[in-house]
């Protein structure tokens, strides 16, 4: 019989609808094949459909209580429905709120009535390898509070999401002692904003163009960009992605140089993301160079693939007893990883994972 991974899912939002019908889209696919979105479909042995859900924790009132299949496509869940998921058998469970609801949410999601479940237990029972954490921006206590449920139930953690866990010494330390890998934080998507701004400061810089300027504006109509209308929330998700992007280059841009973030929230766009980047640069002879560019994207099926391979990477890390922040997958598939380097950089590396030619780990 196949190895497993079998997964939990904290949040049951766009990018959890897009993971689970990823899943199922791909479990067929041969082991050779090109898969737009995944390193391969076979990875480090594990097929995309061994990939199985165990648990699923959220506080919406529509969800809760629901077979995970069904509440992906409840709630204000938005994104395109592009495969049709058969019932799982794995119930949505009461998670626990925190700050895991901002003002805004508030005023469109209900909490679900009763008490918190028991994560620490059910991810023992379940026997749960790997948890991926997709809260809502700006959840940073309910992550560190699920993170404590993660430790004690001796599971891998993927987290998805701009609070800053696997970059920090002080987490890294307590995913060691507990002999248990991480991998973060906030995952890069396929083709997303953040990726393509990064690329066009790498090129900048390796043709020997100066940046002096540039801006990344996002807007979308997902629940994501309808919590960031509140900016206290942004904090880390602007820190995040303006790392990502400061880090492909050698000297230093200022700050009032740079602007990355998301912008606005337009209803009916939906789960799609529009981007507009600019970047202002200097090329020989003083003269300027500038580059304006439009990007479109289904917003959380443009990360559920990447999701998909540090799911995998981190059940791999688990079974070779690795323990801490794991570097290559971190830093190929997240925007703030314990180490940036160039996303070439990181492809290799993250393929030198995947051989066992490469385990290094956070110090």
């Amino acid at each position: 019989m196949a190895k497993k991974v079998r997964v939990a899912i904290i949040g049951v939002g766009n990018c959890a609808s897009a993971l689970v019908q990823g899943v199922h889209f791909y479990r067929d696919a041969a082991e050779d094949a090109a898969i737009p979105g995944l390193m391969h479909p076979l990875l480090g042995g594990y097929h995309v459909r061994d990939i199985e859900f165990t648990a699923a924790f959220d506080v919406d009132s529509e969800k809760v209580g629901r077979d995970l299949a069904e509440a992906i496509f409840c709630g204000p869940n938005n994104t395109v429905h592009f495969c049709d998921v058969p019932k799982l058998g794995v119930m949505v469970h009461r998670g626990m709120t925190h700050d895991g609801l901002g003002k805004y949410l508030k005023q469109v999601i209900t909490k679900a009535p009763g008490p918190t479940a028991d994560i620490a237990r059910i991810l023992k029972e379940t026997k749960t390898d790997v948890v991926v954490n997709l809260l809502p921006v700006g959840s940073e206590m309910a992550t560190k509070w699920y993170i404590e449920q993660v430790l004690k139930a001796s599971c891998g953690f993927v987290n998805g999401i701009p609070v800053f866990i696997a970059r920090e010494e002080y987490w890294q330390r307590r995913f060691a002692e507990h002999k248990l890998p991480v991998i973060g934080d906030d995952v890069k998507s396929q083709v997303g904003a953040t990726i393509v701004h990064r690329l066009l400061t790498r090129l900048f810089q390796d043709r020997g163009v100066r940046v002096d300027r540039t801006y990344q504006l996002n807007f979308g109509g997902n629940m994501d960009f309808y919590n960031m209308l509140e900016r206290e929330r942004l904090e880390s998700k602007k820190i995040s992605k303006t790392n990502a992007v400061t880090s492909q280059l050698e000297y230093e841009l200022g700050e009032e140089n740079i602007h990355v973030g998301p912008s606005d929230y337009v209803p009916w766009l939906q789960d799609r993301k529009w981007c507009h980047i600019r970047m202002e640069g200097t090329t020989f002879g003083d003269i300027p160079l500038n580059v304006e560019l439009k990007l479109e994207v289904w917003d959380s099926p443009n990360s559920a693939g990447v999701l998909i391979d540090a799911v995998r990477c981190c059940k791999l890390a688990l079974d070779r007893k690795l323990c801490g922040a794991i570097l290559a997958p971190s830093s190929y598939f997240m925007k703030s990883p314990p180490l940036q380097v160039t996303d070439d950089e990181a492809r290799r590396a993250v393929e030198a994972f995947i051989s066992g030619d490469n385990d290094d780990t956070a110090p």
